[in-house]
């Protein structure tokens, strides 16, 4: 699946429509007075935060919108009527910003969350409004308002719940595929992934998370080397991380912990926020691993990199130890949600028997 995660558009609000100037004609009233009607005001531009939608795929085939002007007053004392407003839906999440100058305008944060992005132009004056005691039949009116006109930049942060850390060829790929129903390309040679992979866990009966699979990163990624460093901005939302280590490599000479120790330090120098997030350590291809030597290995491993955190032993091609980490991510994944919403959390002695 290729995930297009920004997009640019030009939108457009309706412009107001005319005033009118017009005078009475009825038959038998000898002084018809004014009774121009004002423009009706331009269509407005929304964006509606879509929980439905993973992608801003759709505006990359679509780049310009335009709501319609509003109608010219007439007379009869008729006002115009007002443009039809139109409405962008984009994934909860997306940030707005000025596509010049890079300001953020807007950001969707929470489902069905609807923001006006650029306001219609008012309707013109009809000759009906400058009517005075000294002014019995003007002749002034006045031109509707343009409305907004803006070029933006789209881009999306919130991929997933729960993001893919590794060097390539660690596993992530096939993790993804073990727990979820992505079928990512998987194959023995670096930089398999292109794109990322977005998968959907299910736990239980509407119990899910959202795994998204980062192409693997490598030392310099920070700096623009290799193609992690392209979606390490994706990471940023996420509400946990999960640092996938090839506990077995094929090349004798390769030591994890390095590679592990260089991943952080990408990590750290592209944003705090972001080495700050919670982050787990799942030690993959543990079947790779004769089974007498496999608590040794994992123990010196977890010695040598000082890791203080959780730690999960898989294989992800047998899936060996999957359920048990899919059932830890969903209850912290549920956790956040709660937090995040002040929801109670849940207690199970209310369960239906």
């Amino acid at each position: 699946m290729k995930f297009v995660d920004e997009a640019y558009i030009d939108i457009a609000a309706g412009d107001g429509g005319n005033g009118c100037v017009s005078f009475r004609h009825e038959k038998y009233k000898e002084f018809g007075g004014p009774n121009g009607g004002d423009g009706g005001r331009g269509g407005h531009v929304f964006a509606l935060a879509d929980p439905s939608l993973n992608t801003l795929v759709d505006f990359r085939y679509a780049r310009r919108h335009e709501a319609k002007r509003g109608q010219h007053g007439m007379g009869s004392d008729m006002f115009g009527a007002a443009g039809d407003d139109i409405t962008l839906k984009m994934p909860v999440g997306t940030i707005i910003s000025d596509a010049e100058s890079g300001e953020v305008l807007f950001e969707l944060l929470a489902p069905g969350e609807k923001i006006l992005i650029a306001k219609g132009g008012d309707g013109g004056f009809g000759n009906l409004r400058f009517k005075s005691a000294i002014n019995r039949a003007p002749r002034q009116k006045t031109p509707g308002w343009p409305g907004d006109k803006k070029s933006l930049k789209l881009e999306l942060k919130v991929l997933a719940d729960v993001g893919l850390l590794g060097m390539p060829n660690a596993g992530k790929s096939t993790f993804i595929a073990a727990v979820s129903n992505a079928r990512p390309k998987i194959a023995d040679y670096p930089f398999t992934t292109l794109h990322p992979n977005l998968g959907v866990v299910r736990v239980g009966p509407e119990q899910s998370f959202v795994v998204a699979d980062i192409p693997g990163l490598i030392e310099g990624a920070s700096e623009g080397a290799g193609l992690g460093h392209q979606f390490l901005r994706h990471l940023q939302r996420t509400r946990l991380l999960l640092h996938v280590v090839d506990i077995a490599p094929f090349d004798e000479g390769v030591d994890p912990v390095a590679q592990a120790k260089a991943i952080v330090a990408e990590l750290k120098k592209y944003d705090k926020s972001l080495y700050d997030k919670p982050r787990w350590l799942v030690l993959n291809k543990l079947d790779m691993v004769p089974a007498d030597e496999r608590a040794a290995r994992v123990k010196d491993f977890v010695r040598r990199l000082r890791w203080k955190g959780p730690v999960f032993q898989i294989s992800a091609l047998t899936r060996e130890g999957c359920e048990p980490l899919v059932q830890a991510i969903y209850q912290h994944v549920r956790a956040e949600q709660q937090a995040a919403t002040h929801e109670p959390p849940h207690d199970p002695r209310f369960d239906a028997e």
